[in-house]
């Protein structure tokens, strides 16, 4: 009996061994994988966001109605530097992301959990008041005596579109670099042992 018993526990030491390292071998790659995609994230915004920076620099035109550049609303110069402020962001993060030792400490976790957060606001607001100022351009205001500035300026709108399009794919990226800087950040963490808070509200309950 003790030699059976002792090929019993050493053959579940055995699949608990084995177990153990299947499980470490499923997280090292669900952590290569999570790396990789953050690593597109972060490389995209940079396309993205010069794309839509040229795009909008670049916008302007004159005609027998005048003249109009992205310059002359204050909307559209955020847009400018929102995108521009995106795109160096990125790029510095991705060298982080990129090198698992750069990026696996608790300090770096909380900076791009927040830098993230804040990026993700600061570009989805460029967007949104852009996206206001476009509509009112091609809608007008009837309540202002504001007509439609996009059926003199066609050109100067379709670039305004095209920029602010992808601005939102922009926003889309850094919406889930948002998503996965918590989750990398918030698994770190180990789960609150609630025993002891459910014995409490079992003893104050007794005692009451």
């Amino acid at each position: 009996m003790e030699e059976g018993s002792g090929v019993l526990q050493n053959s579940r030491s055995d699949k608990r061994l084995i177990g153990g390292e299947g499980t470490h071998e499923e997280f090292e790659g669900n952590s290569s994988f999570l790396r990789v995609v953050e690593t597109l994230l972060r490389l995209f915004p940079i396309v993205l966001s010069v794309t839509a920076l040229i795009i909008m620099l670049k916008n302007s035109e004159e005609n027998d109605n005048g003249s109009v550049r992205y310059t002359d609303l204050s909307a559209f110069r955020y847009l400018v530097h929102a995108n521009g402020i995106c795109a160096g962001y990125s790029l510095l993060s991705v060298v982080f992301v990129a090198l698992p030792r750069l990026s696996s400490s608790m300090s770096r976790n909380w900076t791009f959990f927040l830098l993230d957060q804040v990026l993700t606001y600061l570009i989805l607001a460029a967007g949104a008041a852009s996206m206001e100022v476009l509509y009112l351009a091609e809608k007008g205001n009837a309540a202002t005596a504001w007509s439609s500035a996009c059926s003199a300026f066609g050109l100067f709108c379709q670039r305004l579109t095209a920029s602010i399009a992808i601005t939102f794919v922009a926003v889309i990226c850094y919406v889930f670099l948002s998503l996965i800087s918590s989750y990398k950040l918030f698994t770190k963490y180990d789960a609150p042992d609630i025993s002891n808070i459910s014995k409490g509200v079992h003893i104050s309950a007794f005692h009451g």
